[in-house]
């Protein structure tokens, strides 16, 4: 083929046109590659630069914050990026309190607040957010931020801060109010410094709080916008019908008998800059200004005698059925029968103060029928808190009817006899066996079992009540010696306040195995079975198993309660500290215990709570700050000065349920990205 030269204005020649065409096709192919192979060296979604790590920031308000003569109730503020409020309703507090909820929300880059009672003249008004305003995307927390104005010529800028407790067991109390209400100038007690236990504060039934905050976590409060030169009491309130004031005995409250005046003072805190989860830059003193009181301590408690309503009946079986109610009382119900005369013969199981009640059916034709209609006659509270006789119609069935239950005992005794069967195919000399489920009997469980303390007294639980507990010559104790049985004095005595227990009471030998035997047909219940024989033995451990403590309280007053905890914070075991203030452990076993002590003021060995009008406080609990560790064959001594530490420094961590809030902060993505882009920048 003759040469044909190339022109701008001269088609490609048709060999020429494929060759330009392979060559187009191969490029295209290892770009393709090339693009490939860079998507493996790096696997995962497109980098899209670095993310946001700076929290949200106040351009500006309207009102103004810290503004003075402002009467604007739409208050709106403006931040630099989208922004979201969390749990809102919980942390957003406004004080003065507002008797109508106001209107708080989240707008796109501004926070919008609509007060809607009316503003009150010179006075100044804070909205605590806490940690509730984080950005949009990242979630990153902008901190603690309140916003103030000020209705008069100047605002009011001081803080009260400390700690809510529950006086029972010193456990932090999250989203109580505590509130202010500044004592009167002419009131007797701005002459000294403490206000009589026995002189409460009118106010706090009457008017809502002057200022107010809400508790966090770990039970701290703190109330902004506390005027200077004036001076105040605290309170605590578990507010349940939004009033802001103590209405209802159903309110957890709290009362300082002290009262205050704030002040300030600046100081220097030290801030440590991390530079990871371990590792930190440098630590920096930061200069600020520290508000007192910073430490009030409150004590909240729940006032004796609360209102008592019927919670529920509830008939699980036909043969019995149980009564709730929310509070306790001094009288037993009384019953009417509808479907059956009288009251029915039944027998009563109560807790103390009667508000659970468990009634069982002897009369099997009562028991057995449908239904069980009766009138109930039982004390309730009414609209001011007093007990009357309140009279209700019942009509009771049972979950599992006996139709049911005769069903199920049948298959038992079915599913018996077929393995029976089949056993004395395998066995030619099985032995006769009767079946266990033609009678019914009595249950019965021994607690503890195995190895016991010689403080304890093994208790006897049956799964009905017995007409008579059994006869002595029934019960058969003995403690082993040598290689022999012989018998031991004993006494097996009901326990009080329990229709189905009863306790073993025995002089104990350190060391020693026992059995006690109960013989068969001994007891009858009110249903008219019997018990099986019951045997149990156990052994009580030696001396050498032991280890002893011995405390010694420093307080100003006697009348001391000592309990030993064990990591759920539930006694172990528990003295009564003498006149000097020695309470002494004996045979304790092993391991970790800790310690609270109880001023039990009125001796009745029970904690007891306070009654706000009558200026009644609850009675004071303390824990020591750490566990003590008590080992075998050893003595500790331990001295203890209960008020020698704050009472929101003393429960451990570890028994303490109610745990902080877990802090927000900036999540550190950048590091991650920044690690993961030399991760794979090496592959």
């Amino acid at each position: 083929m003759p040469y044909t030269p190339y022109t701008p204005h001269t088609p490609y020649p048709p060999h020429t046109t494929e060759r330009l065409g392979r060559r187009s096709m191969l490029s295209t192919l290892a770009v393709f590659v090339v693009l490939l192979l860079a998507a493996c060296a790096s696997i995962g979604s497109p980098d899209g630069g670095e993310f946001d790590e700076e929290p949200p920031r106040v351009l500006g308000s309207q009102p103004l914050n810290q503004a003075t003569n402002a009467r604007e109730k739409r208050i709106n503020i403006q931040f630099d990026e989208y922004i979201k409020l969390e749990n809102a309703a919980d942390k957003v507090v406004v004080s003065p309190p507002q008797t109508e909820a106001p209107n708080i929300r989240a707008d796109g880059k501004r926070v919008r607040i609509t007060l809607y009672d009316t503003l009150r003249d010179n006075t100044t008004y804070t909205i605590d957010f806490a940690d509730a305003i984080v950005d949009n995307n990242e979630g990153n927390p902008m901190g603690n931020y309140c916003f103030s104005f000020s209705t008069g010529n100047e605002i009011d800028t001081m803080e009260v801060s400390g700690y809510v407790l529950n006086a029972q067991d010193l456990e932090p109390i999250k989203g109580i109010l505590v509130g202010l209400y500044a004592v009167p100038a002419d009131s007797t007690a701005v002459a000294h410094n403490t206000v009589p236990a026995e002189v409460p504060d009118s106010m706090f039934r009457t008017q809502p709080f002057e200022r107010v905050a809400r508790t966090n976590g770990s039970g701290r409060f703190v109330i902004r916008g506390v005027a200077r030169n004036r001076r105040y009491r605290a309170f605590a309130l578990k507010d349940m019908d939004g009033d802001f004031r103590f209405s209802q005995k159903s309110e957890q409250v709290a009362a300082d008998t002290t009262h205050f005046e704030v002040s300030c003072m600046p100081d220097i805190r030290l801030d440590t800059i991390w530079r990871d989860t371990t590792h930190y830059d440098s630590i920096r003193p930061v200069r600020y200004t520290h508000f007192y009181p910073d430490n009030l301590v409150l004590r909240a408690y729940l006032e004796a005698g609360q209102d008592r309503h019927l919670l529920k009946t509830q008939r699980d079986e036909p043969d019995r059925f149980t009564v709730y109610f929310t509070a306790p009382a001094d009288t037993l119900p009384r019953i009417s029968g509808i479907s059956f005369e009288g009251d029915g013969g039944f027998v009563v199981e109560a807790s103390p103060g009667y508000d659970t009640i468990t009634y069982w059916i002897p009369d099997t034709l009562i028991a057995y029928a449908d239904t069980l209609e009766f009138d109930y006659t039982y004390l309730e509270s009414d609209s001011l808190h007093q007990l009357y006789w309140k009279t209700d119609p019942q009509v009771l069935v049972p979950k599992v009817t006996r139709e049911k239950q005769l069903k199920a005992l049948q298959k038992q005794i079915d599913d018996w006899e077929k393995d029976y069967r089949k056993r004395q195919k395998r066995s030619k000399n099985l032995p006769e066996e009767h079946n266990p489920y033609l009678v019914t009997y009595i249950g019965a469980d021994w607690k503890p079992s195995g190895t016991i303390d010689p403080a304890t007294f093994p208790v006897l639980t049956l799964t009905e009540p017995v007409l008579t507990p059994p006869d002595s010559s029934a019960v058969h104790f003995q403690m082993r010696v040598d290689t022999l049985w012989q018998d031991a004095p004993f006494l097996l005595r009901p326990v009080e306040g329990k229709v189905r227990q009863y306790q073993l009471i025995a002089d104990w030998e350190l060391g020693t195995s026992y059995r006690i035997e109960i013989d068969s047909a001994a007891m009858q219940g009110v249903m008219g079975h019997h018990n099986r024989p019951i045997k149990q033995d156990f052994r009580v451990r030696k001396e050498e198993e032991y280890g002893t403590l011995y405390i010694q309280l420093h307080v100003p007053d006697t009348g001391y309660i000592v309990q030993l905890l064990n990591n759920s914070d539930k006694p172990m075991y528990t003295v009564r500290a003498d006149s000097t203030g020695a309470a002494d452990f004996f045979y304790l076993k092993p391991g970790s215990y800790y310690l609270r002590c109880l001023h039990d003021r009125n001796g009745d060995g029970i904690f007891t709570t306070g009654e706000y009008d009558a200026g009644v406080p609850p009675e004071e609990v303390y824990y020591f700050p750490q566990p003590l560790t008590v080992k075998a064959q050893w003595d500790l001594r331990q001295e203890w000065e209960p008020q020698s530490i704050p009472l929101h420094q003393q429960k451990p961590a570890r028994i303490t349920k109610q745990k902080p809030d877990k802090e927000k902060s900036v999540k550190k993505r950048n590091q991650e990205r920044s690690a993961e882009m030399k991760k794979a920048s090496r592959r």
